[in-house]
């Protein structure tokens, strides 16, 4: 190592925001390893690299005692203060043991930790990315099916669309462009595992939201969402302008902006009824097209205790 290679350290730090002195405490960390390992010494040891030129050197390293008990990791406060009358009892004597032959291992270990920490950054990148879009909408492509479960490319990564998060009758296939919703961003060993849905209210929800400019604006609330995916789904609409009819902003003009849903949940049927504060009328209008008679609410009394 030299300061080439520090130079290319400061270049990762820009472009992957891994720290230098992070990356220099971990190559000197599994320095040590592979000096114990390499060398059959159990003895303690210690690795630094000089940060400024990159070069680096091994101390073993022995605690003052009075009585020793081991020569590998102790040294008597006698001979201690040979070395240096400043030392006394529960100080580290350490002397420079670097093997001739250690430049080499040394190079493999320093490349092995920079690539394992760049990718524990790049993971970590990803994770904090998809982890904010808990409750979102991805657009991937089928990549592979593995026990039924369907892999969805995101680019650098992808998600997990799971047997019981499929709808029913779709036939997914490579290649296949799907939108999804993120039900979950999990940190595993393996990087983050993306779980995704097609059968979840919270897509529905998304769809309307992109489709329907007043319910991003929030001139029109979505209440609440009864969904048989695959089947037939109910949504609860509200609007806070007396101007604006909830129902047809979200048909849309030729019922455009509804169709548009059901094509992309493969006809699932949509009704959309208009929210009431008024439970009995909100009942009639939820059951339509059904020819509602009358409505009788019974509201149950809470027991003591």
């Amino acid at each position: 190592m030299n300061s080439e290679f520090l130079e290319a350290l400061k270049d990762l730090e820009k472009e992957k925001g891994i720290a230098v002195d992070v990356l220099l405490g971990a190559i000197e960390a599994a320095l040590i390893s592979a000096y114990k390992r390499n060398f059959g010494s159990i003895q303690n040891a210690r690795v630094h690299i000089d940060r400024n030129t990159g070069d680096f050197k091994v101390y073993s390293q022995r605690n003052v005692v009075d009585e020793v008990e081991d020569e590998r990791l102790d040294i008597s406060l006698e001979d201690a203060r040979k070395i240096d009358p400043r030392f006394n009892v529960g100080d580290i004597v350490e002397n420079e043991v670097t093997p001739r032959n250690f430049g080499r291992i040394a190079a493999q270990t320093a490349k092995q930790v920079v690539v394992q920490r760049i990718r524990e950054a790049e993971r970590n990148i990803i994770f904090e990315e998809f982890a904010n879009r808990e409750g979102d909408i991805l657009n991937g492509t089928v990549q592979r099916i593995e026990n039924k479960n369907i892999f969805i490319e995101l680019g650098k990564t992808e998600a997990i669309l799971a047997p019981s998060e499929q709808m029913p009758g779709e036939d997914y296939k490579h290649g296949d462009r799907l939108k999804t919703y993120i039900v979950e961003v999990r940190k595993t060993t393996k990087g983050p595992q993306i779980l995704v849905s097609r059968t979840h209210p919270g897509l529905l929800k998304r769809l309307f939201e992109l489709e329907v400019p007043e319910l991003q604006d929030g001139v029109i609330e979505l209440k609440s969402i009864a969904r048989e995916a695959g089947h037939r789904s109910k949504i609860a609409v509200y609007s806070k302008d007396e101007d604006v009819d909830p129902v047809g902003a979200c048909v849309g003009p030729k019922g455009m902006r509804v169709q548009n849903i059901v094509n992309e949940l493969n006809g699932e049927k949509i009704d959309i009824v208009k929210w009431n504060q008024d439970a009995s009328k909100f009942v009639a209008s939820a059951l339509s097209p059904a020819k509602v008679v009358a409505v009788e609410v019974w509201r149950m009394k809470r027991l003591p205790g």
